[in-house]
């Protein structure tokens, strides 16, 4: 049952805390569920008419095979080669397995971790594992095998865009990505995300070749709208506006909160301008507090329009957390939470900052804010009308002249 890949879930959590994703000051989660679309005859006709879609998903609904060599040195006693052999295996998410052997837990968790390599200056596996993310290209990745998830990951907007004509392979298409790593600032070495973004160049290419030559809509969700954003700033002005015809980007505000108080105590208050400190404070390592000002912060502080057409699109009225109280400074304790408007996951202020850096670039042709009421950052692709609102947005992307 799901509650047995809670304790998984939680422990990942830990870990990760110690890799990249835990210095991204940004909020993620994640997709899917329910739409009714158009009759699955006039989708058929309706596919040649349309620009192709590569879908970008949110954090942790990119999955992952694995394989550990005899160089793995499990730190959970009775992993590795003895019990998982020497091929390819599920490692996240495997629900299946988790059920049928309990055992496989803490393997899986330890093989997800990530350790940095000072001297190559960027993270890797653990010894020992290899990694591959499942179905590069496809949405097949998107669809989990636990129940639970159902919700999360984009499964209904693939569902939603097929009841309007959208293929499988045709002209829709998914990029997921190996959640563990994060884009780091520019000049530093993040194999990974490199090895994405050249793939991604390439699919986007080749779903526009498979199409008429037609531009293509890049549609993306939480963290993959970071990825996204990241990957278009780092691409050519020209090949931007050769290959992509209109951005469409749910639920994502990255952009920091300057001196605005984000962790109030009684001693000292904590902003994004002081965010080191407040990593200190919480018993961070003085080597994990560097990453995080070298290889994270910049990302998001240098994050630019993308020039290309875009269509942001967010849900507000749902309470979200504004600021964190630990009135006696004993950040062990559970917090006093203030909350504010925006998605339950993505604050309103941190969306409108982003917008208002995107609106106000003379260089970015065309930009639109679509704002949902009562929407969560996981209705936002699982609730029939937000999914409805979005497709609309996609078709009308569709139309519009480059």
């Amino acid at each position: 049952m799901h509650h047995r890949l809670r304790p998984l879930i939680r422990y990942t959590q830990q870990i990760l805390q110690l890799s990249q994703m835990e210095l991204l000051p940004v909020v993620l989660l994640l997709v899917t569920l329910f739409f009714v679309g158009a009759p699955s005859l006039l989708a058929q006709d309706a596919a040649s008419g349309l620009n192709p879609v590569v879908l970008v998903p949110g954090n942790t609904c990119g999955q992952l095979d694995a394989q550990v060599t005899d160089e793995y040195k499990p730190q959970a006693p009775g992993c590795g080669i003895p019990k998982q052999g020497r091929g390819w295996f599920r490692l996240w998410e495997n629900f299946t397995a988790l059920q049928e052997d309990p055992s496989l837990l803490p393997c899986y968790a330890d093989q997800l971790r990530l350790v940095y390599d000072p001297v190559a200056g960027d993270y890797r596996n653990v010894p020992g594992v290899k990694t591959r993310v499942v179905s590069f290209g496809t949405t097949r990745s998107f669809r989990f095998n636990d129940p639970a998830r159902k919700n999360v990951c984009m499964e209904g907007l693939v569902e939603a865009l097929e009841g309007v004509g959208y293929i499988e392979g045709s002209n829709l298409f998914g990029a997921p990505y190996d959640f563990r790593y994060a884009p780091a600032a520019p000049g530093l070495s993040s194999e990974v995300f490199s090895d994405f973004s050249s793939s991604f160049r390439l699919l986007v290419e080749r779903a526009s070749e498979m199409n008429g030559n037609k531009p293509v809509i890049l549609v993306t969700h939480s963290m993959g709208g970071l990825f996204t954003m990241v990957f278009l700033d780092r691409s050519p002005l020209a090949w931007r506006r050769r290959y992509v015809k209109h951005l469409v980007m749910l639920c994502l505000g990255p952009k920091v909160y300057g001196d605005t108080p984000l962790v109030i105590t009684q001693a000292k208050n904590y902003s994004a301008d002081n965010m080191a400190e407040y990593l200190v404070a919480v018993g961070l390592s003085e080597e994990q507090v560097a990453l995080y000002r070298t290889r994270a912060l910049p990302v998001t502080l240098n994050l630019r329009a993308p020039l290309v057409p875009m269509t942001s699109i967010n849900g507000i009225g749902v309470p979200t957390i504004d600021m964190l109280v630990f009135w006696d400074g004993n950040f062990t304790a559970k917090p006093q939470l203030v909350n504010g408007d925006g998605d339950g996951q993505i604050n309103l202020q941190t969306v409108l900052a982003l917008e208002r850096l995107i609106a106000d670039d003379p260089d970015q042709p065309y930009f639109k804010s679509v704002l949902i009421p009562n929407t969560t950052h996981k209705g936002m692709i699982s609730d029939e009308l937000a999914l409805k609102r979005v497709v609309s947005e996609i078709l009308g992307a569709n139309q519009t002249t480059s």
